[in-house]
């Protein structure tokens, strides 16, 4: 167990402390703007950190720097594979989701949901490991099975190894941040206006403004989303958005910093429940299934009123305040709530009597929901500061977060049905999922202190280290409805402690470029994915088992290359979890968490600004997957949803008279759907790889006004978003689509 003893005394009173702190800063703002000093030397001080790019034009899809003030270094020095997918990318490309942008690094793969469940939103597998529930905005945990817009993001930051010390709990491949758009000390108008094939439209709007308030500073940004979407290659599919944002803030270019966001999005989508792979190329008949050929990728399994409504509000204040030149206090609180109303019809087993002609071949459907409460409340205080101690130079971050996390799921007896195989009816009727009072019903509450530091000894020579200590407390309600009676299951408790922690040493050959090794340690406990702890002794959540432990050690390189317009970058890992639970196989059977699995990899990358005119990102990614202690079926077996090699590229180019030209391929290779050794026999038996490549173009017709043509998917390659572990329904990918858009500046 990750156990320390607690002290709750010098606790309280660090919590009780920074708290007083940060009411402090955020109640007298006016009060400090008015002391604020008009010497030029001290305001030049004063201003507020922002993520730019040096060196490099504002189009360059190159970041010097992350968001968080954990880190204290530029990516160059930060001994941690990090990709910075910056709005800029993703506005060329025409990515609209998380998923979407997410195809910009490689080492990411999707999973469908399994036992009859269907995945919704942003089930997101990295480096081997799930990473749904390490998804970040603004630092802070955003949990729910949606899909995430880009429209309101500066940049999407990819970190990658164990994340423990960075954000708390966590998956051992690491996390993603999402960076929010904040009001600027500028005045700017831009739009776009998107329409496109397979009947898709969309429109935003990014509007800047400086205010005369009276305070110094003074602004106010909206960022506005409609989008109505139907999914190129699939029938009924269909994505509506709505979406506002507003930023409000107070003393930009100051000492003090007072910063407002609120989101919300509204979704309103049909929900895709996938497609049999029946008769697919690699498909395992059963022996009392007679061979058919596969189904239009096209076909619609669901039935009349599916849907997957979202609702997400989300309130954030910041308040920053300078102390002295390069010390700086910030307090961040945020309440968010998010809400999700699923009804779903997923497919599995089909039903090919032997001697029967295939117009008769059915498919068992089965029509599931779900209603899912997501609510946090959070105050986080961060202090970063600068000093020596003789020849040592110290960058410090440190602070303190109390958060509070309840998700509450509610869910209905499954209704059964089924559909011809080959021309599934959509008015088919089909009863609805009686909600009977089954539910689980988990919170998290969490106190924890962290520090990390970058000793820089020599110009040649740093070491940053980083850790944290946590205490929980995870309380889980639920109830189970099994017909005809609903039963109370016992309240599950478990309060624990976790200390995870992260070490690196980096060496600059040149002021360009480093040279590093690093190791890190994270913990996720059980229930810490969902706030749900289980009673059986069989499942991962038991509050009496100990967490499953993530370690990595990484070495690698970075270099800042072309007037430092360039990131070249590559690295060498080794990723493991332990502490898995494993049945002995036995009758009855013994469990015990012996369970480990391992990825090695390799990970290179290239992103900026080659010449004033070619912008370039790639990656290339290759792992070697294993599961070292495992059941007798798929000890020494690969891990699922783990292709060994991903590539992504993109690249533009400026012509003259106003034209760019651009585009990329994506490359993935074949990636298992199941660790058995002896193969699976029946159903799909893997994922098959794949190549797809994409296409744009852009004009600007005149100072306010561009046009830009994106195409997708050029060869109208068919391949797979997503597999079940079963085999039994996959998700296709996008037929060949495009999008034209007007982008204005007014």
């Amino acid at each position: 167990m990750a156990h320390i003893k607690s002290r709750k005394h010098p606790i309280a009173r660090r919590l009780n402390c920074s708290a007083a702190v940060a009411l402090a800063v955020m109640a007298l703002p006016g009060a400090v703007y008015a002391q604020q000093s008009n010497d030029p030397a001290t305001k030049k001080a004063e201003t507020l950190p922002q993520i730019t790019v040096q060196g490099a034009t504002a189009d360059n899809y190159k970041a010097d720097v992350v968001a968080s003030p954990k880190f204290t270094q530029p990516l160059v020095d930060t001994p941690q594979t990090i990709t910075v997918i910056k709005k800029e990318l993703l506005q060329q490309q025409g990515a609209t989701s998380l998923t979407e942008a997410l195809r910009n690094t490689p080492g990411i793969s999707l999973q469908l949901g399994e036992n009859g469940n269907t995945q919704t939103g942003d089930a997101i597998f990295m480096r081997g490991f799930d990473t749904s529930g390490s998804i970040f905005v603004d630092g802070i945990r955003d949990l729910g099975a949606i899909s995430r817009d880009t429209f309101n993001l500066e940049q999407i930051e990819v970190v990658k190894g164990p994340s423990g010390s960075d954000n708390g709990r966590g998956a051992s491949s690491g996390y993603i941040n999402l960076v929010s758009k904040n009001a600027q000390l500028d005045d700017f108008s831009n739009a776009s206006v998107t329409v496109g094939t397979h009947d898709r439209q969309r429109a935003t709007v990014d509007l800047n403004r400086k205010l005369d308030l009276g305070i110094p500073g003074s602004a106010f940004r909206l960022n506005l989303l409609a989008q109505d979407y139907d999914v190129p290659g699939r029938n009924e599919v269909n994505n509506k958005r709505i979406g506002i944002a507003p930023s409000l803030a107070f003393g930009l270019g100051t000492s003090t910093r007072t910063i407002l966001n609120y989101l919300h999005i509204d979704q309103r989508n049909t929900p895709d429940g996938g497609v049999s792979t029946f008769g697919m190329k690699d498909y395992g008949f059963s022996a009392t299934q007679q061979p058919g050929p596969a189904v239009n990728s096209r076909n619609y399994y669901g039935v009349q009123g599916d849907h997957d409504d979202v609702t997400v509000d989300m309130f954030t204040a910041k308040v920053e305040h300078d102390i002295a030149p390069g010390t700086t206090i910030r307090n961040t609180t945020r309440i968010g709530r998010s809400k999700q109303d699923l009804l779903v019809t997923g497919v599995n087993a089909v039903t090919a009597a032997l001697g029967a002609a295939p117009s008769t071949f059915t498919i068992a459907r089965s029509r599931q929901g779900k209603q899912q409460l997501n609510e946090i409340i959070t105050n986080q205080t961060n202090l970063t500061t600068e000093f020596d101690t003789g020849f040592i130079k110290h960058s410090v971050s440190t602070g303190v977060e109390l958060i509070y996390e309840r998700q509450k799921n509610e869910t209905p007896v499954t209704v059964a049905g089924t559909a011809n195989l080959y021309a599934p009816n959509i008015n088919t009727a089909m009863a609805l999922p009686q909600y009977m009072g089954t539910y689980t019903d988990g919170n998290t509450l969490s106190a924890a202190l962290y520090v990390f530091d970058t000793l820089k000894l020599s110009d040649r020579w740093m070491v940053n280290g980083g850790l944290r200590w946590e205490r929980f407390k995870t309380e889980t309600d639920s109830a189970t409805y099994t017909a005809p009676n609903l039963v109370k299951n016992p309240d599950q408790r478990l309060q624990d402690n976790l200390l995870s922690w992260k070490l690196g040493a980096v060496f600059k050959p040149a002021n360009n470029g480093s040279i590093y090794a690093g190791y890190s340690v994270s913990f996720q406990p059980p229930g810490g994915a969902n706030n749900a702890l289980s009673a059986s002794a069989t499942n991962q959540a038991n509050a009496n088992l100990d967490p499953q432990k993530g370690t990595n050690i990484e070495i690698g390189t970075k270099w800042d290359l072309f007037d430092n317009r360039v990131s070249a970058t590559a690295a060498v890992y080794r990723s493991e979890n332990k502490n898995e639970l494993l049945s002995d196989g036995g009758s009855p059977a013994v469990y015990s968490q012996i369970g480990k699995r391992r990825v090695d990899g390799v990970e290179l990358g290239l992103i900026g600004q080659i010449t004033p005119k070619l912008n370039v990102s790639s990656g290339f990614a290759y792992m070697d997957s294993k599961i070292l202690k495992g059941t007798a079926a798929n000890q020494g077996g690969v891990i699922v949803f783990s292709p060994k090699v991903t590539f992504t590229s993109w690249a533009t180019y400026k012509l003259p008279g106003g034209v760019t030209i651009g585009g990329g391929a994506r490359y993935v290779d074949t990636a298992a759907r199941s660790s058995n050794l002896t193969a699976p026999s029946t159903n799909l038996l893997k994922i098959p790889e794949y190549w797809v490549a994409d296409a744009m173009a852009s004009y600007d017709v005149s100072k306010n006004l561009s046009l830009q043509l994106n195409l997708y998917n050029l060869f109208d390659k068919k391949y797979f978003t997503s597999l079940n572990s079963g085999g039994s329904r996959y998700r296709p990918a996008e037929e060949r689509s495009a999008l034209l858009t007007a982008n204005l500046k007014f």
